[in-house]
């Protein structure tokens, strides 16, 4: 039973943290170029455009073209994702954690936490600066 209690505390946000609404994420983000790592391993870098675009770029520099939006969840805003190469949106809960963002994974819920790691210079995508 204490196993249970204990993934449901780390699978949860910590009380009172309170996912950000899209006017908060945006605040944070907008021209900004943000890697993003999964535990200690790199995972991906982001690049947060004007209009609620976005470049993202898996750590093999594969580039693709999406946007962002807030979402309504019953725990509260979520930022979702649509890409150009996926067909549903990745949504996610967005906190900030010491000033960088912690993002959960919503679409399955429990199995990816993204830390942001470093704001970086612009990705170069296919030769192209995004």
């Amino acid at each position: 039973m204490r196993t249970i209690i204990l993934y449901l505390l780390l699978a949860s946000p910590a009380l009172g943290d309170t996912p950000l609404n899209g006017e908060a994420f945006e605040d944070l983000v907008l021209g900004k170029t943000l890697t993003f790592s999964v535990g200690d391993a790199p995972y991906g870098i982001e690049y947060y455009a004007p209009d609620n675009r976005v470049v993202w770029s898996l750590v093999n520099g594969d580039c693709v073209n999406g946007e962002w939006y807030e979402a309504q969840t019953a725990s509260g805003p979520a930022i979702c994702f649509e890409y150009e190469n996926t067909e549903a949106p990745q949504c996610w809960h967005v906190f900030t954690d010491n000033g960088k963002i912690r993002a959960e994974y919503l679409n399955a819920p429990g199995t990816t936490v993204l830390y942001e790691a470093a704001e970086t210079e612009p990705l170069i995508c296919g030769g192209l600066g995004a």
